[in-house]
C-alpha cells in the first residue's frame, strides 16, 4: 500500500509514519495541500492522509482539487478538530474518512481493513 501524508507538522508526520510504516510499501509526505497535488501525480498513492489546517492550501480545498483531477483518490482527513461541521465539510469535499490525530490506531485499523 502506498500512502501520502499531507501534514504541516514534521513531528505529526513522523508519528503517523511510525504507526503505519509496516502497512505501507511506500510513504510520501508533504507539508501543504498545494504540494499534495504534485505529489499525488508523482507517487499515485493508494491513500492520502490529509490534515485540514495548513498555510498555503487547507486540506478541504486540497481534497476537492485532488478529486477533481483524480476521482479515484481515497482521502482520509486526519485532524485534531473534533467538529461535526468539519466532518460534514470533509464528506462534501469527497473525503472517505475522518480520523482524529489522537486516534491514530483507528486510522491504522481502517487502512488494514481496506487492504
Amino acid at each position: 500500500m502506498k500512502l501520502l501524508i499531507v501534514e504541516d507538522s514534521a513531528e505529526m508526520r513522523r508519528m503517523i509514519k511510525r504507526v503505519l510504516k509496516d502497512l505501507a510499501s511506500e510513504i510520501s509526505e508533504c507539508e501543504d495541500g498545494s504540494e499534495a497535488l504534485a505529489s499525488f501525480a508523482r507517487h499515485e498513492p493508494d491513500w492520502v492522509l490529509m490534515d485540514i489546517g495548513m498555510k498555503k492550501m487547507d486540506g478541504l480545498t486540497a481534497t476537492r482539487h485532488l478529486l477533481a483531477h483524480w476521482p479515484q483518490a481515497r482521502v482520509v482527513i486526519v485532524t485534531s478538530h473534533d467538529d461535526d461541521l468539519l466532518r460534514e465539510q470533509a464528506q462534501q469535499a469527497g473525503a472517505v474518512g475522518y480520523v482524529l490525530k489522537e486516534n491514530l490506531l483507528t486510522l491504522r485499523q481502517r487502512l488494514q481493513a481496506a487492504a
